[in-house]
């Protein structure tokens, strides 16, 4: 029995644009993971401040390194996405993130999305959900969500959406009646400071709305409102 029968595949990748002072912390932190099916791709955006020297001094060890310009952070995720296995669980971590502990993956050999929770520091820890908060909000971060390539196999961010792709992504996966299986172990960390933090309430609006329609996106837009008052 080979070992991708023991161990599906997971795919790390890694996108990063200036991230010297953070980069190191996530390449240790990926390939000190004990896990023996693994590849780890890292694209990079043309960092010109020493980054490229750090990823250089690893490159035998990534399975991909792509250092190039791109459009942003989606299109560069985009790019590792389409060089990963068909079979694979892709996981998506910043410059600076870093896996606490991955889910079992023997218990979870035909699960499409498994995800967990997500430590954010000085702000506690994001509780990941899929429930009447997935029509709202991005109720899942992709620190911790491994999803099987194969149920989508072509690039999923929209490059339309600057901060909420993985919003939209997530939203057209739920609709799709693609299953999401919360593993209670599986952890990341979030270095603070990544796009998602930046607050865009009308583009996450617009990726309600593109989804799941005008009502929706009303409900949504009165949730947003509530939260602060």
């Amino acid at each position: 029995m080979n070992i991708e029968m023991l161990h599906p595949k997971i795919t790390i990748i890694t996108v990063v644009y200036n991230g010297v002072n953070s980069i190191e912390k996530t390449i240790v932190n990926v390939l000190n993971l004990n896990y023996p099916n693994l590849d780890f791709i890292v694209v990079d955006g043309n960092s010109t401040d020493g980054t490229v020297q750090i990823l250089n001094q690893y490159r035998e060890k990534l399975t991909w390194l792509i250092t190039e310009p791109d459009k942003g952070i989606y299109d560069a995720m985009n790019k590792g996405w389409e060089l990963a296995d068909n079979e694979s669980y892709i996981l998506f971590l910043g410059a600076g993130d870093e896996v606490v502990e991955l889910p079992d993956m023997n218990l979870y050999k035909n699960a499409e999305v498994i995800y967990g929770d997500v430590e954010l520091g000085q702000r506690g820890t994001f509780k990941s959900t899929v429930g009447w908060r997935s029509f709202l909000g991005n109720s899942v971060h992709h620190q911790a969500m491994l999803v099987k390539k194969s149920i989508h196999p072509t690039p999923p961010f929209s490059l339309e959406f600057k901060v909420y792709a993985d919003f939209d992504f997530n939203q057209r996966l739920i609709k799709s009646g693609v299953k999401f299986l919360k593993d209670p172990g599986f952890r990341s960390y979030a270095m603070e400071g990544g796009v998602s933090e930046k607050i865009d309430t009308k583009e996450s609006l617009r990726v309600v709305r593109k989804n799941y329609g005008s009502l929706v996106g009303y409900l949504a837009a009165l949730y947003y409102h509530l939260q602060k008052v």
